[in-house]
């Protein structure tokens, strides 16, 4: 059976693209809906969960049809896994803005520290979809390949800032780069996922910022010490 396709905007559908098959939304409006979309199935899977999200439930909060959804998605794991990429993409969003960015003229412990800053507090304001992503990604394998995946790109980039510093002789130059990011990003994520999902640190957001921070500056033994300190 055809779907039957509630959104009417032409522009979107490439004149001989074959009866049913699904195109990116290339309009103002067309992009806009999707976006609304996704935005009304995050605020769903936090609200009910995974398994018992509808997708009548995320039509009705965009404020679109039933039909309309699956002119963009062709199943309810295939938009939760559009919302895992854009959490992802908030998460991760400090290594480019600060860390790599040319334009922050900050010293390098402030750069981590400003880095873990915001990554912490993206990790806050998100912890009840980080967990719900955790979870399905145990059954779901495509949602646990982008969380491998992404973790192998960020791994990749944090080893090769440390590289660049250890060239620069403002870090160890002893360590593993790879062996390093990998496990700074697991001690960072798992400290974060005990602190903000399961309640399991109790300290103040400035108090964790600033250990994680140190942390991150002992283990390299970064060459750029807090002024303060």
């Amino acid at each position: 059976m055809s779907r039957i396709r509630a959104n009417t905007e032409t522009s979107e559908t490439p004149a001989g693209a074959p009866e049913g098959q699904k195109v990116s939304p290339r309009s103002t409006k067309g992009v806009r809906t999707r976006e609304r979309l996704v935005e009304a199935a995050k605020e769903i899977f936090e609200e009910h969960g995974f398994l018992n999200a509808r997708i009548s439930d995320i039509s009705e909060r965009a404020g679109q049809s039933h039909g309309s959804f699956y002119y963009y998605f062709d199943s309810k794991e295939e938009i939760f896994r559009e919302v895992a990429i854009s959490v992802d993409k908030a998460l991760f969003a400090p290594l480019d803005d600060v860390i790599l960015s040319e334009a922050v003229l900050l010293p390098s412990y402030a750069r981590v520290k400003e880095a873990m800053r915001r990554h912490l507090e993206s990790f806050r304001k998100e912890a009840r979809m980080l967990s719900l992503i955790e979870h399905v990604s145990r059954f779901d394998a495509e949602v646990n390949a982008l969380k491998l995946a992404r973790h192998k790109q960020l791994t990749s980039r944090v080893a090769e800032v440390i590289r660049r510093l250890q060239r620069r002789k403002l870090a160890d130059p002893k360590l593993d780069a790879e062996i390093t990011a990998a496990a700074l990003g697991a001690l960072t994520h798992r400290f974060a996922e005990l602190w903000f999902v399961q309640g399991a640190v109790d300290c103040t957001f400035k108090d964790g910022v600033e250990q994680l921070t140190r942390l991150f500056v002992n283990a390299v033994n970064l060459k750029d010490p807090d002024p303060k300190a």
